[in-house]
């Protein structure tokens, strides 16, 4: 089946095939239905350890609803609680994460993976639309709030030195609608989000498209909230299961959008960056080798 569950739908399939389950299989389906959150982020071994079977019973229970193989019953899991867990849940999830107490080579496995889960999933044809969005767009708002905020400010900081049309929508004296009043039709905004989605963010797209902008959503899955509101989608992993975001895929989706951006306006930041090194030095801005630039003048 693969089942695209609604993911709603995981734990009341395991409720209607309890009854035709064997023995091990049960107390698997009791151990998910009690600790679902737990065992999104155990490996067949793991669960099967918890509970008392063999690993292969717990791949035969996978198979059992219908999913090909342990990882796609554990990916409709974590899909099902990853913008339920709060954060005493995931910094209680460290501890099984790091399970051998090395956190460096969890974390960084980790953030492999997920970029090389987003490089599977991410859509090149939309990434050049999107492009394409940005560099003709007359007025470019980027907001991405909570742990995202970093990921905006980036994206922001960079596009606006290439474009000089770029505002952060972020939280300050003024209220968030207060600074996209204006947004009409031509306009772009770029929504940054991932679990647990910023409902200010879901809200600002929504306006967005009322005012006839066109809207970009960074997150995690076609199923995210942003993506509903979305033109276009670019997808980025994020799993991290800790009380912290990994953020690493979305930051190298962003880099590429500023190097593609920044290509096609290369003689422009040229001149841009030429100005900016004489205003660093100027200013003492940068130093080397311990000193100021301007310290051997």
């Amino acid at each position: 089946m693969e089942k695209k569950e609604n993911d709603k739908d995981l734990m009341k399939l395991i409720q209607n095939r309890f009854s035709r389950l064997s023995k091990g299989q049960k107390l698997i389906a009791e151990y998910i239905l009690n600790n679902y959150d737990k065992a999104a982020f155990m490996t067949a071994a793991k669960l099967g350890g918890a509970v008392g079977v063999s690993e292969s019973t717990v791949v035969r229970f996978a198979n059992e609803l219908n999913f090909s193989g342990y990882p796609k019953l554990q990916k409709a899991l974590q899909e099902l609680i990853k913008n339920k867990l709060t954060t005493v849940q995931r910094l209680e999830l460290s501890n099984d994460f790091v399970s051998d107490g090395d956190a460096l080579k969890g974390v960084l496995k980790a953030d492999m993976e997920n970029i090389r889960a987003t490089l599977e999933k991410i859509n090149s044809y939309t990434f050049e639309d999107v492009v394409n969005s940005i560099y003709k767009a007359k007025k470019i708002y980027i907001i991405g709030l909570r742990s995202s905020t970093a990921l905006a400010e980036f994206l922001g900081f960079y596009l606006n030195i290439i474009l000089q049309n770029v505002r952060i929508v972020s939280y300050g004296i003024s209220d968030i609608f207060e600074q996209v009043i204006n947004i009409s039709e031509g306009d772009l905004v770029i929504g940054i989000g991932f679990p647990r989605y910023a409902t200010k963010t879901i809200d600002i797209l929504d306006f967005a498209k009322s005012r006839g902008a066109e809207v970009v959503a960074l997150t995690d899955s076609l199923l995210s909230p942003l993506a509903a509101k979305a033109d276009y989608t670019l997808i980025a992993q994020s799993n991290m299961a800790s009380f912290v975001d990994s953020l690493v895929a979305p930051l190298s989706v962003i880099n590429a959008l500023i190097i593609a951006i920044g290509m096609r306006e290369k003689n422009n930041i040229s001149d841009t960056f030429n100005n900016l090194e004489t205003i660093w030095k100027e200013y003492n801005v940068y130093s080397y080798n311990n000193k100021n630039v301007s310290d051997d003048e």
